[in-house]
C-alpha cells in the first residue's frame, strides 16, 4: 500500500542568493524547502522538523558545516539525516575527505552542476520515502502481529471456555441421569414390589397402617424430581434473564417458621432437628415464593452436610427505614467448607469434592440462592472451616429494589 510522504529538506548557506538559487532548483511538490543563513538557525530548524535531506554550505561565519555535522551527529533526532557537503573552495583543500570523515554522504562543488544536484537530491528522496513506507509497513505488520496475538489469546480463551461448556453440559447430564434415576428406580421397584402383592392377593401389604408410609415415600421421591427439575428450569431462566421477582408484603419471620415446620420430617430423617429464633414478625418486601426457595435451600443444605447434628437458623432485623435489612443465619456443625471452595460454591454446577462425597445433587441450589438474594438487592456469604460446620448469611433490604416488579 502506497503512503503519502511528504520529504522535507534543509538548505543551509549564509548567502540570501545561494539560498534561493538552490530552493529554485531542487523544488518540487511534496517536498518542502526550509532555508537557514546559519549553522545555529539550521539546529533550531532540525530539532523541529524531520528531514530527507540537508545540503550545508562549509564555510560559514561562526559555526562552520562541519561543526554543525558534529553536532547533528551528536544528537539521536539528527544524527540519520543524510548530508551533502558544498564548498566554492578548490579542491586541494581536501575538503571532501574532511566532509566525509564528518558523516557526509556527498560533498559538491561549487558552480554546482544541476543535473548533478537534481539527480542526488532525487536518489535521497526516493530513500527517505521508501524508508518511510517501510517503516510503516513495519508498523502495519507489528500492529497486525499484535491483533493476531490478541486473536489467539481470544480464541483460547473461547476455546477453553467451550471445553468447559462442554465439560459442564456432559457432567450437567451425568448429574441429572443419575440424580432422576434414583427416585425413578425407587418408585419403579416400590410399584413392582406392590404389583407382586396383587397379584398373589396379599392385599395384607396394604391395610390402613402401612399406606402412610408408602404414601410418604412416593411422596419423598416425587418431591425429589420436581426439585431437580424446578431447579433445571430456574437455570434456564437465568440464562436467558428472564427470572425475575414479584416483591410483595411479605413476613420474613411467618415464612421461616412455615419452611422450618416443612422441613420437620426431613430434618428427623437426616436425624438431625432444626431450631428457629426470630421475632413475632418481620415485615418487608420480596418475592414470597422465592425467598422461600431461599430459606429452603439453606436448610436442606444444612441438613444433609450437617452430619446429623442440630441445624440452627435465625432471623433478625438490623437497621430500620431505607437502611433497615433482614438477616438470615443458617449454621450447621457438619464437614464444613475449605477456604478455597467459599466462593466457587455459589456457582452452577460447582460441588466441592468433599461434598459429593456426602450427597448428592447438581450443585444448583446455592447458585439459585444467590440469583434470587442478587435479584432482591441483598447479598449471601458464608463463614466456614472444615470439620467445623458452616454459617451461610443471608441480607436482603427491608424494601423492594428498585425496578423490580411490583403488584
Amino acid at each position: 500500500m502506497e503512503i503519502d510522504v511528504e520529504s522535507k529538506l534543509l538548505i543551509v548557506d549564509d548567502l540570501p542568493e545561494n539560498l534561493v538559487a538552490l530552493e529554485a532548483l531542487i523544488r518540487a511538490p511534496g517536498r518542502p524547502v526550509f532555508r537557514a543563513q546559519s549553522a545555529e538557525e539550521a539546529l533550531t530548524l532540525l530539532l523541529e522538523h524531520e528531514f530527507a535531506l540537508a545540503i550545508v554550505d562549509v564555510q560559514m561565519p561562526g559555526m562552520n558545516g562541519f561543526e554543525l555535522a558534529e553536532m547533528m551527529r551528536g544528537t539521536e533526532r539528527t544524527r540519520h539525516i543524510p548530508l551533502i557537503f558544498v564548498s566554492a573552495a578548490g579542491r586541494e583543500r581536501n575538503y571532501a575527505f574532511q566532509g566525509y570523515e564528518s558523516g557526509a554522504v556527498d560533498f559538491l562543488h561549487k558552480p554546482l552542476d544541476p543535473h548533478a544536484v537534481i539527480s542526488k537530491v532525487n536518489v535521497f528522496v526516493d530513500l527517505h520515502r521508501h524508508r518511510k513506507a517501510l517503516r510503516h509497513e513495519m508498523e502495519l505488520l507489528a500492529h497486525a502481529h499484535r491483533k493476531q496475538e490478541e486473536l489467539v489469546v481470544q480464541l483460547q480463551v473461547t476455546q477453553r471456555e467451550l471445553e468447559r461448556a462442554v465439560r459442564m453440559r456432559d457432567d450437567f447430564m451425568s448429574m441429572v441421569s443419575h440424580e432422576l434415576r434414583t427416585p425413578l428406580n425407587t418408585l419403579y421397584l416400590e410399584a413392582q414390589l406392590r404389583q407382586l402383592h396383587v397379584s398373589k392377593g396379599n392385599l395384607a401389604a396394604f391395610t390402613a397402617d402401612r399406606l402412610p408410609a408408602m404414601i410418604e415415600r412416593d411422596q419423598r421421591q416425587i418431591r425429589n424430581m420436581v426439585r431437580l427439575i424446578d431447579d433445571m428450569l430456574d437455570v434456564t431462566r437465568m440464562r436467558k434473564d428472564a427470572l425475575s421477582i414479584q416483591p410483595k408484603p411479605t413476613d420474613l419471620a411467618q415464612l421461616a417458621r412455615a419452611v422450618v415446620e416443612n422441613l420437620r420430617q426431613q430434618a428427623e430423617a437426616a436425624g438431625s432437628e432444626i431450631s428457629l429464633q426470630a421475632p413475632a414478625e418481620l415485615p418487608g418486601v420480596w418475592d414470597e415464593f422465592r425467598i422461600e426457595q431461599v430459606l429452603t435451600n439453606l436448610l436442606t443444605n444444612a441438613l444433609r452436610y450437617g452430619g446429623g447434628r442440630p441445624v440452627e437458623m435465625v432471623v433478625e432485623q438490623v437497621g430500620t427505614g431505607d437502611d433497615g435489612f433482614a438477616r438470615v443465619s443458617v449454621r450447621d456443625r457438619g464437614i464444613g467448607i475449605a477456604a478455597e471452595d467459599q466462593a466457587r460454591i455459589f456457582e452452577q454446577f460447582e460441588r466441592t469434592e468433599h461434598s459429593r462425597k456426602h450427597a448428592a445433587g447438581l450443585g444448583l441450589g446455592l447458585y439459585i440462592t444467590r440469583q434470587i438474594v442478587d435479584l432482591h438487592g441483598g447479598r449471601i456469604g458464608v463463614e466456614s472451616a472444615p470439620g467445623e460446620g458452616s454459617t451461610f448469611s443471608v441480607e436482603l433490604p427491608l424494601a423492594a429494589p428498585r425496578g423490580s416488579a411490583q403488584p
